[in-house]
């Protein structure tokens, strides 16, 4: 199955914010112009997966009605990870030893007594398998940063917690808007 990865458009957020399971909202001229794009280069007829936040949700609500006969699925477990009391604070504000902390035990510790990269694993693992059982040639999934690098550390096929610290030691770097193509 090959999977399409899209991260969400640039959320309306200060730059440097922890905004993680936070429903930020995007900008209309920010979805129209990953819509633009992705109108050009998706296929149609696949079905389409999104987190149900709402800088998922707006795009793929717009790219169901693009792509003809797609159906539309919504499910939480795609959502990014919970940074409970880190959210939507300054990244710069949170304590460095909390950062450290975490960056010291990536799978198992919660960052603000949040959801843990390996809780999130094991979700985003759950969504994978109900997702190939379902034996498509090729799905769309709308989604976040985590959550894409979540999926392609999978196609490792590694223990969970190592696929855990494998997508949690892998590069930020996935543009606004961009696709990631993932093979199973």
């Amino acid at each position: 199955m090959r999977l399409i990865l899209v991260r969400h458009p640039t959320p309306q957020v200060t730059s440097g914010t922890c905004y993680g399971r936070s429903d930020v909202a995007v900008a209309p001229h920010e979805i129209a112009r990953v819509r633009a794009h992705l109108q050009a280069t998706l296929p149609p007829g696949v079905p389409l997966y999104a987190s149900p936040l709402r800088r998922c949700a707006s795009l793929a609500t717009a790219l169901a009605q693009d792509l003809p006969a797609s159906e539309l699925h919504f499910d939480a477990r795609l959502a990014e990870m919970d940074f409970g009391t880190w959210e939507m604070q300054p990244w710069h504000a949170i304590a460095r030893a909390d950062i450290d902390a975490w960056a010291a035990d990536l799978a198992w510790y919660r960052p603000g007594g949040g959801e843990n990269v390996l809780a999130m694993a094991a979700r985003v693992d759950a969504f994978l398998g109900d997702l190939l059982r379902e034996q498509h040639d090729t799905a769309v999934i709308i989604c976040h940063a985590g959550t894409i690098r979540l999926l392609s550390a999978l196609q490792a096929q590694l223990p969970l917690e190592e696929t855990a610290l494998l997508a949690a030691h892998s590069a930020h770097k996935i543009a606004y808007g961009a696709t990631v193509v993932v093979d199973f």
